[in-house]
C-alpha cells in the first residue's frame, strides 16, 4: 500500500545556507522572479568537493546566493560538476557562469543541452511568423505577439554553456562519492529530463518530474504542433512508479523534499484525468478553441509569462484527448482551429 505524503523537512533553507536531507547530501534553495519563486538545489559529497544538481537561473539574485553559499557554508570547497537536470532556464541558466567561475565539470542529456542550445541562446528561435499564426489559430489572437516576445523572455535568462559537457543517458551509472546513482529520464515536462536515484540510501532526485503540492507544467509548443507531451509525462509516472520504490526520500526541483512517491505520482495522473473531464463539460457548450479552455483550467486573470504557460498546457490536454479519440478537431470556416466531443 502506498503510503502517505510526509515532509520530514518543513522549512526550506534561506537563501546562501543549507539543510542536510541525507548524510553528505545538502539542500539549498535559489530565487526565481516568477510566481513559482524558487528552485532546490542539492548538493552531493563528491571526491574532493561537492557535486551540484541544478543551477538556477541567469539573474543577479541567483548569482548573489550562490557567491553568498560559497561564501558561508561551502567556503574552501570545490564544484567537483554541476548535474543539469534539463532545459529549463531555471534550471540550466547560471550554468555556464558556475562551470567558468567555481571550475565545475557540466553534466547532463544531450536534449538538454541541444535544447538550450536553441531555445534559449538562438536571439529569434521563438518568435517566428510561423509559430505566431499557429497561435493566432488556436484563438489567441493579437495576443499571439506578446506571448511570443514578453511572455517567453524567460527563455533569454540563460548565460552561454560550456564549449562541452558530458553526456548522461537512461540506465546509467553515476558514482558521486561513495555513492551510486542510477540515470533515469521522463519526458512531457521537459524532453529527456534527468532524475538520479540512489537505491542504496533510497533517495530520488525527481527534477521538476515529480512535485509534491504542484503539477508540473506540460506543454505543446508551435515547434511541435500536433505533439503529444502529456502521454509521454502519464508514461513516464506509470514507468517510475515501477522503477523507483515507495520508501525514498523524494528531492524535488521546487517545494519540499517528502516522502510518499506512489501516492503522489497517482494524485497526478488522477489531476490530469480531471482535466480532461472538464474540458469535456465545456466543450459539450459548443466547439472551443484552445485558448477558450483556460477558464475551464485555471484561475484567472493570468500574465504573459503564465498565460504561455496556461494556454501550452491546454494544448497539451486537447491533443492528448485528441490522440485518445475523447476530442475531435472542427473547422467553422473562420480558419480558427476549434474541438468538439469526438
Amino acid at each position: 500500500m502506498a503510503q502517505p505524503l510526509t515532509y520530514p523537512f518543513p522549512e526550506p533553507p534561506e537563501p546562501g545556507q543549507v539543510t542536510e536531507v541525507a548524510p553528505g547530501v545538502l539542500w539549498a534553495r535559489f530565487p526565481l522572479p516568477f510566481r513559482l519563486n524558487h528552485i532546490n538545489v542539492f548538493l552531493i559529497e563528491d571526491e574532493g568537493g561537492w557535486a551540484v544538481v541544478d543551477a538556477g537561473i541567469s539573474d543577479d539574485p541567483s548569482r548573489a546566493a550562490w557567491e553568498a553559499l560559497m561564501a558561508g557554508p561551502l567556503k574552501g570547497q570545490r564544484l567537483t560538476r554541476l548535474i543539469i537536470t534539463h532545459s529549463h532556464p531555471d534550471h540550466i541558466g547560471l550554468a555556464g557562469w558556475l562551470c567558468d567561475r567555481y571550475g565545475a565539470a557540466l553534466v547532463t542529456s544531450q536534449t538538454a543541452w541541444l535544447t538550450c542550445l536553441y531555445e534559449s541562446l538562438a536571439p529569434d528561435a521563438t518568435n517566428k511568423v510561423a509559430y505566431q499564426l499557429d497561435y493566432q489559430r488556436h484563438g489567441l489572437g493579437d495576443y499571439a505577439e506578446t506571448l511570443l516576445t514578453i511572455g517567453h523572455r524567460y527563455l533569454r535568462m540563460v548565460d552561454p554553456l560550456p564549449d562541452t559537457f558530458r553526456r548522461i543517458v537512461a540506465g546509467d551509472t553515476l558514482r558521486i562519492g561513495g555513492r551510486e546513482f542510477g540515470v533515469l529520464t521522463g519526458d512531457g515536462h521537459a524532453s529527456e529530463q534527468v532524475m538520479l536515484h540512489c537505491a542504496a540510501d533510497r533517495l530520488f532526485l525527481s527534477a521538476d518530474q515529480v512535485l509534491a503540492k504542484i503539477t508540473p507544467n506540460v506543454s505543446v509548443w508551435a515547434t511541435d504542433p500536433e505533439g503529444d507531451p502529456l502521454g509521454l509525462y502519464l508514461r513516464s509516472l506509470a514507468a517510475l512508479e515501477q522503477a523507483v520504490p515507495d520508501d525514498v526520500l523524494v528531492l524535488p526541483g521546487h517545494q519540499l523534499p517528502f516522502r510518499g512517491l506512489h501516492t503522489r505520482l497517482r494524485e497526478l495522473a488522477h489531476h490530469h484525468e480531471d482535466r480532461f473531464a472538464r474540458i469535456l463539460a465545456a466543450c459539450a457548450e459548443g466547439p472551443k478553441t484552445v485558448f477558450d479552455l483556460l477558464p475551464a483550467l485555471f484561475r484567472l486573470p493570468l500574465g504573459p509569462h503564465e498565460t504561455g504557460f496556461a494556454f501550452s498546457e491546454a494544448r497539451a490536454h486537447v491533443n492528448r484527448m485528441v490522440v485518445e479519440g475523447r476530442l475531435a478537431w472542427v473547422d467553422t470556416g473562420d480558419g480558427t482551429a476549434r474541438v468538439v466531443p469526438a
